[in-house]
């Protein structure tokens, strides 16, 4: 955050990388609304953008078009104003934006302060890792592959406008990507020195995602996620092992993580306004173990 004024601060974020389906025009949809769920995680309203592109020398030029084209079409029903970019040659192809937003000094949403008694409300669902995997290897059904693109082409705009504008405490809250839903819980269960409680069962799938864990296509980051965060975690004895694994399942585009005392009324504002939002847990006192999977 960089402070301009009493009632108005900058929040900058950046993300790019490889394509991850194979059509161009989603894929660039994908970057672009994976590039502002950072903004929306902190509150803020994204403001401009700056396009990052990565394209081979000798490739067509009609497919940086469409990704150029999916991106934009993004920024647009995000409201924000791509002014501009860089591009370099490169034998893989790479797309994102840095995007800058505006926020209120005082109402900036971080991963610290979650609060025992708090509920945690999720947006989205888990599975994108091991969706993209499956879609590489050319495994992937057409209905996993139509779940998840839709899931990493909603952007988060609706869920903080519902967050932010409504009469709710937020005490904490973050965007659900690369470190999969247990990698940022264990951020936020750090910076706000308290333990959580997650149900298992509780917590959504995407279509096609436990498939694709039971056929092992497992992407390289769960199992980093895994062996980073794991020592943080207790299962009880019901939870399976395709569903633990789903916990670390690097997410691109990622649903919102919020801790709230108002977990029910906020959980049902968002609905109504047509986000997918469940309750998936507890927030304890600080103590062992610092995540907790319940059936």
């Amino acid at each position: 955050m960089y402070l301009i004024g009493p009632d108005q601060a900058l929040v900058q974020t950046v993300d790019f990388f490889t394509p991850i389906v194979d059509d161009p025009y989603t894929f660039g949809q994908i970057a672009a609304t994976n590039a502002l769920s950072d903004v929306y995680a902190m509150g803020g309203r994204p403001m401009t953008s700056l396009a990052l592109v990565c394209f081979p020398d000798k490739a067509d030029l009609g497919i940086l078009e469409r990704i150029l084209a999916g991106g934009l079409s993004k920024m647009i029903e995000a409201g924000c104003t791509v002014i501009g970019g860089h591009s370099i040659r490169d034998e893989e192809t790479k797309f994102g934006y840095s995007v800058t937003g505006m926020v209120h000094p005082k109402k900036v949403l971080a991963n610290a302060g979650a609060k025992p008694g708090d509920g945690l409300v999720f947006t989205k669902a888990l599975g994108t890792g091991v969706i993209s995997t499956a879609i590489k290897k050319g495994k992937a059904e057409p209905a996993w592959i139509e779940a998840a693109v839709r899931s990493m082409t909603t952007l988060n705009k609706k869920a903080a406008e519902v967050i932010t504008g409504g009469d709710f405490h937020v005490s904490a809250m973050t965007d659900v990507t690369g470190f999969g839903l247990i990698g940022h819980l264990r951020e936020m269960v750090l910076a706000s020195e308290v333990s959580v409680r997650i149900s298992a069962k509780s917590v959504p799938l995407i279509e096609g995602a436990l498939e694709c864990v039971r056929a092992g296509y497992i992407p390289g980051g769960l199992n980093n996620n895994r062996d980073f965060a794991e020592c943080l975690v207790e299962y009880d004895s019901g939870v399976s092992e395709d569903v633990r694994a789903l916990l670390f399942d690097p997410q691109t585009a990622g649903g919102l993580l919020i801790s709230t005392p108002d977990s029910a009324k906020l959980g049902k504002a968002l609905n109504e306004a047509g986000v997918s939002a469940v309750h998936v847990g507890e927030v304890l006192p600080n103590g062992k173990p610092r995540i907790h999977v319940t059936q």
